[in-house]
């Protein structure tokens, strides 16, 4: 099978954006502006066009899974570059790259003023490049390279506008977060390396079963139990799960395009793909699995509620994300796997749209991003309001939409699993329907409907850190549609948020495609046979969402936001007073931030200070190190006393030697002559 997919084609993959943005980077001056994006564009075009041909290969049935290059051996263990390329991996690899080709057009509307232009087209390039060399590794050595490269360049675009202080916050904030968890995720791997004696994946597959068989040392906790806890930890950093998703809606200081990115292709799903690419380790531990549940069932309702008080426009698709990826979370937990990535590949296309119609919005609206100074907005942006409705009818899983078949299916998993917390789960994912729905056209309603709030507050000048415009701001201008090469994209996107689910959800539910990607324990963990059962057709299953109670929450969650926000606009705020106490908690995250910057960090720094002064400084320098010096000094010092050069001196002490040693030799026959 191995030569139906050549190497040199799928080092294509990788290679063609790092080539794009390796030249923008380094001769960005000398090509120019209109270089830089040509041959970023250009690079991951190849790619994407390489991906689908390497994706209809292995929907042919063709598998590659081989070293690319060895780096170093240390005994028994190969530190290589290899690629498996699967279902799984192809899926992956179309997404990302066909996501970010879009991001890459329509930066070219977004950014067409700032002074960064060709240094934010190189980092686009180079993400995209890190994202592809975690999905397509066979080993976990490339898979963490992949892992830390998504999160240095991640660091790079929150903080793009670097003269930014709170974009400075925000990328330091993602940055440190990620250390977090990215230290679970190494503990995971060595782990692995230590008892399973390799780095390639197969082969710590297929001792699987062997390592589930041993105990953590010092405890009666199952090995693989831990050894699964401390990779997930790696993606709850960074697939932002609760308690690690504090980075994520900070990340909007970055701008838009790579908002989109980061939340659709990126970073973000790579959390959710490692869990999947590790599912035959996953399904030999229900503990992990219960660990992996409970905690997106926490992400997926209480971020939504999140997104229900937030005015910035990003920030409410920002939120939708983490419920989101707390869905995809759910879905791992109960070892639905293949429907975990069925919704990220969805989710992908659909919040792409959405942050991308956001970014036009902020464009027509001249760098505003307060819902509440917007509405009507319909009239003046078609293209962006059409494609946005789409979006969002995505997102809020209605029938025949993307959405609705991935959401659909995660939730009826989580009604067969056997799991302890499927049934919290279960309550979580249904009311975060309602509360989707709710939050999302509250968005919609309010930028693109009702009274036009924009000609009571002129526009606030572009701050994008770096430069201001020059002249008068206060200037009340009217919003405009965007550029082509902004609604471009949008339209390219909509078209999969709405046919991509009806067309791909039996190939990768319940045909061959992710079947060797995957592994089930169907009898332990019974949901995607039990789906597999009830499953007639995309139609069918569109037809009966029309008569469950996910699609009445949702639809309950249009007609309040409509309600709410149109026809009696005065209801949210008199609830707002009635429960204040809930507004103080939502509108402070939940107080993470305040745990986070007043309990959690001054303990780690004063243990840092406690380490760094009693152990580093007393101990090891002081003690050890420094100690042993003065030992050395003070005996030096005393064999100086005696080492005095004068010959009388060395006579007397040889004699008072040679009376010691007299006195030792006969001391015992003196004793005795005395004694008696």
């Amino acid at each position: 099978m191995a030569s139906q997919l050549s190497q040199n084609l799928l080092l294509t993959v990788p290679l063609a954006p790092l080539a794009g943005a390796v030249i923008a980077g380094f001769f960005g001056k000398t090509i120019g502006r209109r270089g830089a994006h040509v041959v970023t564009i250009l690079g991951v075009l190849i790619s994407f066009i390489v991906s689908v041909m390497v994706l209809r290969s292995v929907a042919d049935g063709a598998r590659f899974n081989a070293t690319v290059y060895e780096w170093m051996v240390l005994g028994p263990l190969k530190m290589e570059v290899g690629f498996l390329i699967d279902g799984l991996t192809a899926m992956m690899m179309c997404v990302v790259t066909f996501v970010s080709l879009m991001v890459h057009v329509y930066t070219i509307g977004y950014m067409e003023d700032d002074p960064g232009y060709q240094r934010f087209f190189s980092y686009i390039s180079l993400f995209t490049f890190s994202m592809l060399m975690l999905v397509m590794s066979n080993n976990f050595l490339q898979l963490f390279f992949g892992w830390e490269a998504v999160g240095l360049v991640s660091y790079l675009l929150i903080g793009f506008w670097f003269k930014k202080p709170t974009a400075i916050f925000a990328n330091l904030k993602a940055f440190l977060v990620n250390r977090v968890g990215d230290f679970g995720f190494i503990l995971g791997i060595g782990l692995i390396v230590t008892y399973a004696g390799s780095l390639s994946y197969a082969e710590v597959f297929a001792k699987g079963p062997e390592l589930a068989k041993l105990t953590f040392p010092g405890t009666d906790w199952l090995l693989i139990t831990v050894t699964c806890i401390c990779l997930f930890i790696g993606a709850m950093g960074k697939s932002a799960q609760f308690p690690l998703h504090v980075w994520l809606p900070d990340s909007m200081e970055g701008p838009t395009p790579i908002s989109a990115l980061i939340h659709a292709a990126t970073m973000v799903t790579a959390g959710i793909f490692m869990v999947a690419r590790m599912s035959p380790l996953f399904e030999l531990s229900d503990t992990a699995l219960n660990f992996v549940l409970v905690i997106g069932a926490i992400t997926a309702l209480f971020m939504g509620f999140l997104g229900i008080i937030q005015n910035d426009i990003k920030r409410v698709v920002a939120y939708s994300t983490l419920s989101q990826l707390g869905y995809m979370t759910v879905a791992l937990g109960v070892s639905a796997y293949s429907v975990a990535v069925f919704h990220l590949m969805t989710h992908a296309f659909f919040k792409a749209l959405l942050f991308l119609g956001a970014g036009s919005v902020i464009i027509g609206m001249h760098h505003d991003q307060d819902i509440r100074n917007m509405g009507g907005l319909r009239k003046y942006m078609p293209i962006t309001w059409l494609t946005s409705l789409l979006g969002s009818l995505a997102l809020i899983g209605t029938p025949f939409f993307a959405g609705f078949y991935s959401k659909d299916s995660i939730i009826e998993a989580v009604h067969f699993s056997k799991l302890p917390g499927a049934g919290f789960a279960m309550f979580a994912v249904t009311l975060g329907v309602f509360v989707t729905a709710f939050y999302s056209f509250r968005m919609y309603f309010l930028v693109f409907h009702g009274k036009e709030h924009f000609h009571h507050k002129p526009f606030p000048p572009e701050d994008h850190g770096a430069h201001e415009e020059p002249g008068d701001h206060s200037e009340v201008h009217a919003p405009h549609e965007s550029p082509w090469v902004v609604t471009a994209p949008l339209v390219l996107l909509a078209i999969p948020s709405v046919v991509i689910g009806f067309m791909t959800i039996q190939p990768m539910l319940f045909g061959e495609l992710l079947k060797d990607s995957i592994i089930v324990d169907a009898a332990r963990h019974p949901a995607m046979a039990e789906l597999a059962k009830m499953y007639h057709g995309a139609t069918a299953m569109a037809l009966h969402g029309l008569q469950t109670l996910p699609f009445w929450l949702a639809l309950g969650g249009v007609v309040a936001a409509y309600l709410f926000y149109m026809v009696m606009p005065s209801i949210p705020a008199t609830i707002a007073r009635i429960f204040r106490p809930i507004v103080v908690v939502l509108e402070n995250k939940y107080y993470m931030d305040w745990i986070n910057e007043h309990l959690l960090a001054p303990l780690a720094r004063g243990v840092g200070m406690g380490l760094w002064k009693g152990g580093d400084q007393g101990l090891i320098d002081g003690a050890i190190i420094n100690g042993s010096a003065r030992a050395v000094n003070g005996v030096a010092s005393l064999t100086r006393l005696i080492q005095t050069g004068y010959l009388y001196w060395y006579a007397l002490v040889m004699l008072l030697g040679v009376f010691g040693l007299l006195t030792w030799q006969l001391w015992p026959t003196v004793s005795g002559v005395f004694g008696r």
